[in-house]
């Protein structure tokens, strides 16, 4: 059987479109040096993509990880990717950087931020974030009036690893009392019910939604369209399934460069379906105008 041919720039634009060069698609099969030459190729690109100079304001940002292993010192070590996705005010989504990290904390998180900041971001309304340690600390000094909101689904995930398994169903039940509740009280006293009902039981499972309650429950404040956007991480999430498609095959990377390449095309691949507003943008910016008074005034066409 002949092997499949290819040039550098066939590769490279295979690449873009998020395929995958090593073989499982059947597309092009090449060696993993070869992969490294051809994405070598993004490398001035991506170096002027992480320093572009981004927007005034971001009315929503998302934050979430992908971890990846890197060889560091003759070792492979787990490193964090965050990726930080961002809605400008024509409502359109940008990812604004990609961030590595061998762990959180309020002093990783504000040199992420002070990025963004010098990069030219003067406010964000919203944050939306996966109880990322650390992190409201660090945006407090940074963007102290910015909001933020931690992921429904990130908790509900965490809590539902401490319940076991026989109770799982009925405490979900009880649990969506809260976190579907209409308002801000509804959902209070639906956080009592659950308390009662199972704090004997599960007392870290409500000690964890208590403390995070002010930051669980911002979205309360928002009518339906505009909580469907804040309330999780599922925008940035689908970043990362792009990620994945290209990143599938490798068990590991030599250096932070190599899987930041990678990453930079799954993101040109991603950012192909961010052409068009997200959906009810006219009605949310409506609303967050109001919310945040002032605020967008010189950002918007009035």
């Amino acid at each position: 059987m002949t092997k499949p041919t290819f040039d550098m720039d066939t590769a490279l634009q295979a690449l873009r479109e998020g395929k995958d060069l090593t073989g499982k698609d059947g597309i092009i099969h090449v060696s993993n040096g070869t992969i490294n030459a051809v994405t070598d190729k993004l490398l001035p690109e991506l170096q002027a993509w992480r320093e572009r100079q981004l927007e005034a304001v971001y009315p929503i940002v998302w934050l979430d990880a992908i971890h990846y292993k890197i060889k560091e010192n003759g070792r492979f070590i787990t490193k964090a990717v965050y990726t930080i996705l961002g809605l400008n005010v024509e409502g359109k989504k940008e990812l604004l950087g990609l961030y590595l990290s061998e762990s959180e904390g309020a002093h990783h998180w504000l040199s992420v931020l002070t990025d963004l900041h010098n990069r030219g971001v003067q406010d964000i309304l919203i944050v939306c974030v996966d109880g990322l340690k650390g992190f409201p600390e660090a945006i407090e000094s940074i963007y102290p009036k910015t909001e933020i909101q931690h992921c429904i689904i990130h908790q509900i995930r965490h809590s539902m690893k401490y319940v076991a398994s026989k109770h799982q169903k009925a405490f979900m039940a009880d649990l969506k009392c809260v976190y579907k509740a209409v308002t801000l009280s509804a959902a209070e006293s639906a956080l009592d019910d659950l308390e009662a009902k199972w704090g004997d039981k599960y007392p870290i499972v409500i000690k964890s939604w208590r403390n995070k309650w002010f930051t669980l429950s911002t979205y309360f404040k928002y009518p339906e369209y505009v909580r469907t956007a804040i309330y999780t991480t599922n925008a940035v999430e689908a970043v990362h399934r792009q990620f994945r498609k290209l990143t599938k095959t490798k068990g590991g990377f030599a250096n932070e460069n190599s899987l930041l390449k990678l990453l930079y095309a799954g993101m040109l691949k991603a950012s192909e379906r961010w052409s068009h507003s997200v959906q009810n943008w006219s009605l949310t910016l409506s609303q967050l105008t109001i919310h945040f008074e002032g605020r967008l005034d010189d950002h918007i066409d009035l």
